[in-house]
């Protein structure tokens, strides 16, 4: 009998090489058919700058990324409504492909910095880094790490991450490093997006009703306090500032708090104080115990099964 919904055979399917007979897996989401993300790119890096600091520098921006998209991730079908859901698995999305860039970039920069794996594995090198590093190597700042709280916190988080990382973005279009400059040339417009959307759910719920002002409030008293960290520097991001591939934290803040002031101040909250002192220092591998969580979950597959392609 044939099934109601099969398609002429004369027509071209849209299933059409979904399924067949040669071992070319490239068409499935988890596969063997990826190009390295860096193919045609030259990686080499620039003079007088350490190899060791630029995958380190790199770590840390990609691993700001990864861990947030992996948060974001966690509001996959639990957003209040369908179109937020849509939106923050796009917001998720970009910083996944902002985070696979800058872990190849930190591991062509330096092999010594990828996990050791046998000689025939088959996972990419920023694989390696995503999945086979305990919480103490990874270098993302706390902000990222936190637990979503409710959407008012998640939105909070999302403005105050994006703000900085957007300053951050626009100074690294100018990076001695010309992947790095690369990579913050395209993720500029996807970050300002994020703000964007943030900024405009911060203001609704702030002015919202009771309950969504409640909300807020208390998404704020969890979220701010992670904020300082963002503008401490360390070492390895002073030298990279200092041979013109990295921008120091600290010289964010003048294009930070005009803009978070300007979004505050239409949502009537409090500014967070981004000059107080860190509590928690991710870039030196010093993590929340939420980091640990995450990862647990994130990297379960792959350490299950560490040779396997699928």
């Amino acid at each position: 009998m044939t099934h109601p919904f099969a398609a002429d055979p004369d027509d071209e399917s849209v299933y059409a090489g979904l399924v067949g007979v040669d071992d070319d897996a490239s068409q499935w989401a988890f596969g063997t058919g990826f190009d390295d993300p860096l193919a045609g790119v030259d990686t080499t890096v620039p003079e007088g700058v350490d190899r060791a600091d630029l995958a380190a520098y790199c770590l840390m921006l990609g691993d700001d990324a990864l861990v947030l998209a992996q948060r974001l991730a966690e509001w996959c079908s639990r957003a209040p409504e369908l179109e937020e859901d849509v939106a923050l698995a796009n917001v998720s999305l970009d910083l996944l492909g902002q985070a696979r860039l800058l872990l190849a970039r930190a591991a062509a920069a330096d092999p010594g910095a990828v996990p050791p794996l046998p000689p025939d594995s088959p996972v990419p090198a920023e694989d390696a880094l995503a999945y086979f590093r305990d919480a103490g190597g990874f270098r993302n700042v706390a902000l990222a790490e936190i637990r979503n709280g409710d959407f008012a916190q998640s939105a909070l988080r999302l403005l105050l991450f994006s703000v900085w990382r957007l300053a951050l973005l626009e100074k690294l279009r100018e990076s001695a490093d010309p992947v790095l400059s690369a990579v913050a040339g395209k993720g500029v417009a996807e970050v300002a997006y994020h703000r964007d959307y943030a900024a405009r759910w911060t203001v609704t719920l702030a002015q919202g009703t009771a309950e969504s002002r409640r909300r807020i409030e208390a998404g704020a008293e969890a979220v701010w306090p992670h904020a300082a960290e963002l503008f401490a520097v360390d070492p390895v991001e002073r030298r990279m500032a200092e041979c013109g591939v990295a921008a120091a934290p600290d010289a964010l803040l003048a294009d930070c708090e005009p803009v978070l002031e300007k979004v505050l101040a239409a949502a009537d909250l409090p500014r967070p104080d981004t000059a107080g002192p860190a509590r928690a220092r991710g870039r030196a591998g010093s993590h929340t115990p939420e980091l640990s969580g995450l990862l647990a979950e994130m990297q379960s597959l792959a350490r299950e099964h560490p040779g396997g392609t699928w």
